[in-house]
């Protein structure tokens, strides 16, 4: 079941879409020299246009994130809501069906549903997704505690592992690394559960490994490391190259100690995070809130959301996750970015 953000959150957003009324165009430009795309703009009633934006479980980064996505939409002046969801499959379900307009998603779980593999074999290929811009890196963080003894990924057999909810995007990434360590679900005592069910279950005792592909400094893993002493499996060496050689889209990366308070630093891998649109958005009303969020204003409230926002989302970066692959930019995006000089 979606859950739409807090009544307070609602009423702020509203609040906010209220007094920016049509938009203020001296206040919406962006500040960095870039003159805003008039003549796309120009096309936009925004006040007609109701943009939702579909997160993820308010336990991860998804949700603040995409809240502050909705919170810059609403400030320009458009009609707009944040949904709390289930994450990418989700996600990308509800994109396809016309339940959004924009949705954050990881761009595996994507390409695998644009190409028809993974999670999605032998489903009618989503060539209709269409993508908007790249976000930040979603790592692999495989969390177990000191008291767990599993220091290596070999440790977890016969042990009791959250994978994450069935076909999410965090269960795809644990089914390949089990595949890129030579293992099977067979191996482990496998529950589908988010990670926030398997840290709540770790916390009694229940579980003793949890998959988060998020963002670093997740809630979650910081709240189990006030009770318990975490540790991170890692993902390296045989098992890293195996991963990244046969699912390119992975990336080597690293868990900074002093994220969690750590012993050490952890190798693992990290896939990036996009932002689905609707293919059915007209292309002004894309290219116009492309303006907005990479605006100086816009990236503001954005990374006031989240430190890995702040860190991450550029539009030097916007086409990470994206470019080379066979996800498509919306049209809109895709002027956008011509326009930006990013694009060839």
């Amino acid at each position: 079941m979606k859950k739409v953000v807090s009544a307070a959150m609602i009423a702020a957003l509203a609040l906010s879409v209220a007094a920016c009324g049509g938009g203020d165009k001296k206040k919406d430009a962006p500040k960095d020299g870039a003159k805003p795309a008039a003549t796309a703009t120009a096309k936009v009633d925004r006040s007609k246009e109701f943009i939702t934006v579909l997160t993820g479980p308010t336990s991860g980064i998804y949700f603040p994130i995409g809240g502050a996505f909705s919170k810059v939409v609403g400030e320009m002046g458009y009609k707009t809501s944040a949904t709390a969801t289930g994450a990418t499959g989700e996600n990308i379900n509800a994109i396809l069906t016309g339940k959004g307009e924009l949705a954050i998603a990881m761009s595996d779980s994507v390409i695998q549903a644009v190409e028809g593999f993974g999670a999605y074999e032998g489903k009618p290929k989503a060539t209709d997704l269409r993508a908007m811009m790249g976000l930040w890196p979603n790592v692999v963080q495989i969390v177990t505690t000191t008291d767990s003894g599993i220091k290596s990924f070999k440790d977890i057999k016969g042990k009791r592992v959250g994978v994450g909810a069935p076909n999410s995007g965090v269960e795809l990434n644990a089914r390949m690394i089990f595949e890129a360590n030579g293992m099977t679900y067979k191996d482990a005592k496998v529950d589908y559960l988010s990670y926030g069910e398997a840290i709540d279950q770790m916390k009694n005792g229940q579980c003793d490994v949890a998959f988060v592909t998020s963002g670093l400094g997740n809630a979650t893993i910081k709240e189990l490391g006030t009770t318990k002493k975490i540790v991170f499996v890692p993902v390296e060496g045989e098992a890293l190259k195996n991963l990244t050689k046969k699912y390119p889209f992975y990336v080597e990366w690293k868990i900074p100690k002093a994220t969690y308070g750590t012993d050490a630093d952890t190798t693992t891998a990290a896939v990036m995070n996009i932002m689905l649109v609707s293919k059915k958005l007209p292309d002004a009303v894309v290219y116009d809130l492309l303006d907005g969020f990479y605006s100086e204003k816009g990236l503001a409230t954005i990374g006031a959301s989240h430190a890995t926002a702040k860190r991450e989302i550029k539009l030097d970066t916007a086409l990470r996750g994206l470019k080379g692959t066979s996800v498509q930019l919306h049209p809109g995006a895709e002027k956008f970015y011509k326009d930006k000089g990013i694009l060839k």
